[in-house]
């Protein structure tokens, strides 16, 4: 084969591979930015496109994902002059290619950097307690100030995170003795709470049961009164049908005076000391005095 032939299929082997990689496919959630002759020309979308070779060229791949950077700490001192370290979180996205490409030199060393002295800033104007307590004040300035400062390079900042916050050794130290003190006082009110509702409880317990006590009691003294007054109605009125069946019965004078007699004598085995002896006695001594010698008499 000639040696023309052999440069002539080398030549439109090489045009062919230039043409074919003239042709750029841009992926989804991605943005080509395209130099013609070293200036700015346009911005590839998704899709595929032909690129002049030589004249044209990819300037740079940008995505428009949101993208996630997390800076190491930085020394901050706050208004009452205590240095700590705080470490930050930036969510942010790119919007515009072009300003994001031409903006700014190294962007994510500009964000971090700008991170950096607005976070000092804000944090100059607090002191350590309110550093502690006010991260969502924190976060709202930070992205507030940096959305508007990476505006003109073309990004978005969604959110910033104060990641941890870490003061001197010293004040963690006086930091963990008042929490621990906080603590114990918490567990002393806790206790003295306690014992004071079981004191409260035990006197309304023993309130109670003493009222309940009384009760029982109460009841028990009016049984027994109401037993005992139960009792005299049924003595007077075995009485009374003791007298009424006396009379029905017809008792001369000699039963009466004998039935008093014995009313006497269980008197006078008591524990009266006093015996009051009726006017008739001397007729009932007689009459003791006959019935004795007639037994005498018969004995004989």
């Amino acid at each position: 084969m000639p040696l023309g032939y052999i440069i002539l299929i080398i030549m439109i082997v090489l045009l062919l591979i230039l043409i074919g990689s003239a042709f750029t496919i841009v992926q989804q959630s991605n943005r080509y930015v395209i130099e013609r002759l070293g200036a700015y020309h346009k911005t590839l979308n998704v899709g595929i496109y032909f690129v002049i070779p030589v004249v044209d060229r990819i300037s740079k791949k940008v995505s428009i994902k949101e993208q996630v950077v997390d800076f190491p700490p930085q020394p901050v001192i706050t208004k009452d002059n205590v240095t700590m370290q705080i470490d930050t979180v930036v969510f942010f996205q790119i919007t515009d290619p072009k300003l994001f490409t031409y903006g700014v030199h190294n962007p994510m060393r500009a964000i971090e950097n700008l991170t950096a002295t607005t976070l000092r800033n804000i944090i100059g104007e607090l002191e350590l307690d309110e550093s502690l307590t006010s991260r969502d004040l924190i976060n709202s300035r930070m992205r507030i100030i940096l959305d508007e400062a990476t505006d003109p390079w073309g990004i978005k900042i969604h959110r910033v995170e104060v990641k941890n916050i870490i003061p001197p050794k010293d004040i963690r130290e006086a930091m963990e003795k008042q929490m621990r003190a906080e603590r114990e006082r918490r567990q002393a009110i806790l206790i003295a709470e306690g014992q004071k509702r079981a004191a409260i409880l035990n006197a309304e317990g023993d309130k109670e049961s003493s009222i309940l006590r009384a009760e029982a009691e109460k009841e028990v003294r009016i049984q027994e009164a109401e037993g005992r007054a139960k009792a005299i109605i049924e003595v007077q009125d075995a009485t009374a049908k003791g007298i009424q069946l006396i009379k029905k019965a017809g008792a001369d004078e000699a039963f009466l005076r004998l039935e008093a007699y014995k009313a006497m004598v269980q008197v006078a085995n008591g524990q009266s000391t006093t015996l009051i002896v009726p006017s008739d006695l001397q007729g009932i001594t007689g009459l003791t005095a006959t019935i004795a010698e007639t037994l005498k008499t018969t004995k004989k």
